[in-house]
Protein backbone atom coordinates (compact mmCIF):
# COMPACT_ATOMS: atom_id res chain seq x y z
CA UNK A 1 0.00 0.00 0.00
CA UNK A 2 2.81 2.39 0.92
CA UNK A 3 4.61 1.59 -2.33
CA UNK A 4 1.46 2.33 -4.32
CA UNK A 5 0.97 5.69 -2.56
CA UNK A 6 4.60 6.57 -3.20
CA UNK A 7 4.19 5.72 -6.91
CA UNK A 8 1.07 7.88 -7.04
CA UNK A 9 2.93 10.82 -5.49
CA UNK A 10 5.83 10.47 -7.93
CA UNK A 11 3.49 10.42 -10.92
CA UNK A 12 1.53 13.41 -9.67
CA UNK A 13 4.75 15.38 -9.26
CA UNK A 14 5.69 14.55 -12.85
CA UNK A 15 2.59 16.01 -14.51
CA UNK A 16 2.98 18.61 -17.26
CA UNK A 17 1.35 22.08 -17.20
CA UNK A 18 -0.63 21.13 -20.32
CA UNK A 19 -2.09 18.10 -18.56
CA UNK A 20 -2.90 20.24 -15.51
CA UNK A 21 -4.88 22.70 -17.67
CA UNK A 22 -6.67 19.83 -19.44
CA UNK A 23 -7.60 18.21 -16.13
CA UNK A 24 -8.81 21.43 -14.49
CA UNK A 25 -11.04 22.29 -17.44
CA UNK A 26 -12.21 18.67 -17.66
CA UNK A 27 -13.48 18.86 -14.09
CA UNK A 28 -15.08 22.24 -14.80
CA UNK A 29 -16.82 20.69 -17.83
CA UNK A 30 -18.42 17.91 -15.81
CA UNK A 31 -19.48 20.13 -12.91
CA UNK A 32 -21.12 22.58 -15.33
CA UNK A 33 -22.69 19.72 -17.34
CA UNK A 34 -24.29 18.36 -14.15
CA UNK A 35 -25.82 21.81 -13.67
CA UNK A 36 -26.87 21.89 -17.36
CA UNK A 37 -24.81 25.07 -17.77
CA UNK A 38 -23.96 25.79 -21.41
CA UNK A 39 -20.45 26.97 -20.50
CA UNK A 40 -19.50 23.33 -19.96
CA UNK A 41 -18.96 23.14 -23.72
CA UNK A 42 -16.42 25.99 -23.72
CA UNK A 43 -14.42 24.19 -21.03
CA UNK A 44 -14.68 20.99 -23.03
CA UNK A 45 -13.33 22.63 -26.19
CA UNK A 46 -10.14 23.89 -24.54
CA UNK A 47 -9.59 20.71 -22.51
CA UNK A 48 -9.92 18.47 -25.55
CA UNK A 49 -7.56 20.68 -27.53
CA UNK A 50 -4.91 20.02 -24.87
CA UNK A 51 -5.58 16.30 -24.83
CA UNK A 52 -5.11 15.86 -28.56
CA UNK A 53 -1.43 16.65 -28.16
CA UNK A 54 -1.07 14.65 -24.94
CA UNK A 55 -2.54 11.45 -26.37
CA UNK A 56 -0.51 11.58 -29.58
CA UNK A 57 2.61 11.87 -27.44
CA UNK A 58 1.81 8.65 -25.52
CA UNK A 59 0.62 6.76 -28.65
CA UNK A 60 -3.06 6.50 -27.71
CA UNK A 61 -4.15 7.37 -31.22
CA UNK A 62 -7.80 6.49 -30.89
CA UNK A 63 -7.95 8.68 -27.78
CA UNK A 64 -6.35 11.52 -29.75
CA UNK A 65 -8.88 11.05 -32.56
CA UNK A 66 -11.64 10.92 -29.96
CA UNK A 67 -10.62 14.32 -28.66
CA UNK A 68 -10.78 15.76 -32.17
CA UNK A 69 -14.37 14.51 -32.16
CA UNK A 70 -14.91 15.95 -28.67
CA UNK A 71 -13.82 19.33 -29.93
CA UNK A 72 -16.38 19.19 -32.71
CA UNK A 73 -19.04 17.96 -30.28
CA UNK A 74 -18.25 20.86 -27.94
CA UNK A 75 -19.23 23.20 -30.76
CA UNK A 76 -22.32 21.10 -31.55
CA UNK A 77 -23.28 20.88 -27.87
CA UNK A 78 -22.99 24.64 -27.44
CA UNK A 79 -25.29 25.31 -30.40
CA UNK A 80 -27.71 22.52 -29.41
CA UNK A 81 -28.08 23.77 -25.83
CA UNK A 82 -28.22 27.40 -26.96
CA UNK A 83 -31.03 26.62 -29.38
CA UNK A 84 -32.78 24.79 -26.54
CA UNK A 85 -32.45 27.86 -24.31
CA UNK A 86 -34.29 29.91 -26.90
CA UNK A 87 -37.08 27.32 -26.81
CA UNK A 88 -37.47 27.42 -23.01
CA UNK A 89 -34.67 24.92 -22.43
CA UNK A 90 -33.60 21.63 -23.97
CA UNK A 91 -35.30 18.98 -21.77
CA UNK A 92 -33.68 15.86 -20.37
CA UNK A 93 -35.12 12.82 -22.16
CA UNK A 94 -35.01 9.01 -21.93
CA UNK A 95 -34.48 6.92 -25.05
CA UNK A 96 -35.95 3.39 -25.54
CA UNK A 97 -33.84 0.34 -24.70
CA UNK A 98 -33.85 -0.92 -28.29
CA UNK A 99 -31.96 2.19 -29.39
CA UNK A 100 -29.26 1.57 -26.81
CA UNK A 101 -29.02 -2.14 -27.69
CA UNK A 102 -28.47 -1.25 -31.35
CA UNK A 103 -25.89 1.36 -30.37
CA UNK A 104 -23.94 -1.07 -28.15
CA UNK A 105 -23.90 -3.71 -30.90
CA UNK A 106 -22.57 -1.13 -33.36
CA UNK A 107 -19.94 0.01 -30.86
CA UNK A 108 -18.67 -3.55 -30.41
CA UNK A 109 -18.43 -4.13 -34.17
CA UNK A 110 -16.62 -0.84 -34.83
CA UNK A 111 -14.27 -1.46 -31.90
CA UNK A 112 -13.31 -4.87 -33.27
CA UNK A 113 -12.65 -3.35 -36.68
CA UNK A 114 -10.63 -0.35 -35.60
CA UNK A 115 -8.79 -2.40 -32.98
CA UNK A 116 -7.69 -4.84 -35.65
CA UNK A 117 -6.51 -2.02 -37.90
CA UNK A 118 -4.54 -0.38 -35.08
CA UNK A 119 -3.02 -3.71 -34.03
CA UNK A 120 -1.89 -4.43 -37.57
CA UNK A 121 -0.78 -1.06 -38.90
CA UNK A 122 0.31 1.00 -35.89
CA UNK A 123 2.29 0.90 -32.67
CA UNK A 124 -0.82 1.67 -30.62
CA UNK A 125 -1.06 0.29 -27.10
CA UNK A 126 -4.28 -1.46 -26.01
CA UNK A 127 -5.77 -1.18 -29.54
CA UNK A 128 -9.03 -2.97 -28.73
CA UNK A 129 -9.71 -1.40 -25.33
CA UNK A 130 -8.70 2.00 -26.71
CA UNK A 131 -11.13 1.49 -29.59
CA UNK A 132 -13.95 0.35 -27.31
CA UNK A 133 -13.67 3.34 -24.98
CA UNK A 134 -13.37 5.68 -27.98
CA UNK A 135 -16.46 4.50 -29.86
CA UNK A 136 -18.42 4.33 -26.61
CA UNK A 137 -17.42 7.87 -25.72
CA UNK A 138 -18.46 9.14 -29.15
CA UNK A 139 -21.95 7.79 -28.56
CA UNK A 140 -22.08 8.99 -24.94
CA UNK A 141 -20.98 12.50 -25.91
CA UNK A 142 -23.78 12.69 -28.47
CA UNK A 143 -26.21 11.65 -25.73
CA UNK A 144 -24.95 14.49 -23.51
CA UNK A 145 -25.41 16.99 -26.32
CA UNK A 146 -29.01 15.77 -26.76
CA UNK A 147 -29.53 15.61 -22.95
CA UNK A 148 -30.31 11.90 -22.92
CA UNK A 149 -30.39 10.71 -19.31
CA UNK A 150 -28.73 7.34 -19.99
CA UNK A 151 -25.45 9.01 -20.94
CA UNK A 152 -24.33 8.76 -17.30
CA UNK A 153 -24.37 4.95 -17.33
CA UNK A 154 -22.17 4.85 -20.41
CA UNK A 155 -19.74 7.29 -18.83
CA UNK A 156 -19.47 5.19 -15.68
CA UNK A 157 -18.15 2.20 -17.67
CA UNK A 158 -15.99 4.35 -19.95
CA UNK A 159 -14.37 6.30 -17.12
CA UNK A 160 -13.54 3.21 -15.07
CA UNK A 161 -11.75 1.64 -18.05
CA UNK A 162 -10.05 4.92 -18.95
CA UNK A 163 -8.59 5.30 -15.47
CA UNK A 164 -6.64 2.07 -15.93
CA UNK A 165 -5.44 3.01 -19.43
CA UNK A 166 -4.23 6.48 -18.48
CA UNK A 167 -2.49 5.32 -15.33
CA UNK A 168 -0.59 2.68 -17.30
CA UNK A 169 0.60 5.37 -19.76
CA UNK A 170 1.86 7.68 -16.97
CA UNK A 171 -0.95 10.21 -17.43
CA UNK A 172 -1.47 10.22 -13.69
CA UNK A 173 -3.40 13.47 -13.41
CA UNK A 174 -5.73 12.35 -16.16
CA UNK A 175 -6.27 9.04 -14.36
CA UNK A 176 -7.14 11.00 -11.21
CA UNK A 177 -9.45 13.21 -13.29
CA UNK A 178 -11.39 10.16 -14.44
CA UNK A 179 -11.54 8.96 -10.85
CA UNK A 180 -13.17 12.29 -9.97
CA UNK A 181 -15.54 11.77 -12.90
CA UNK A 182 -16.57 8.39 -11.50
CA UNK A 183 -17.36 10.01 -8.13
CA UNK A 184 -19.36 12.82 -9.78
CA UNK A 185 -21.38 10.60 -12.11
CA UNK A 186 -23.98 9.63 -9.45
CA UNK A 187 -24.52 13.34 -8.75
CA UNK A 188 -25.09 13.97 -12.46
CA UNK A 189 -27.45 11.00 -12.73
CA UNK A 190 -29.52 12.17 -9.76
CA UNK A 191 -29.59 15.79 -10.94
CA UNK A 192 -30.65 14.93 -14.50
CA UNK A 193 -33.21 12.40 -13.24
CA UNK A 194 -34.85 15.12 -11.13
CA UNK A 195 -34.85 17.42 -14.15
CA UNK A 196 -36.44 14.71 -16.30
CA UNK A 197 -39.15 14.01 -13.72
CA UNK A 198 -39.87 17.69 -13.30
CA UNK A 199 -40.38 18.05 -17.06
CA UNK A 200 -42.46 14.87 -17.23
CA UNK A 201 -44.70 16.01 -14.38
CA UNK A 202 -45.18 19.37 -16.05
Amino acid sequence: MLAWLNALLQQLLAFTPLEAVAVALGIAYLVLAIQQNIWCWACAAVSTGCYIGLFVDVRLYMEAALNVFYFGMAIYGWHSWRAGQRDSGLPVVIWPARRHIAAIASILLMSAGSGRILETYSDAVYPYIDSLTTWSAIWATFLVARKVLENWWYWLAIDLASMVIYWSRDLSLTAVLFGVYVLLIPIGLISWTRSYRKTADA
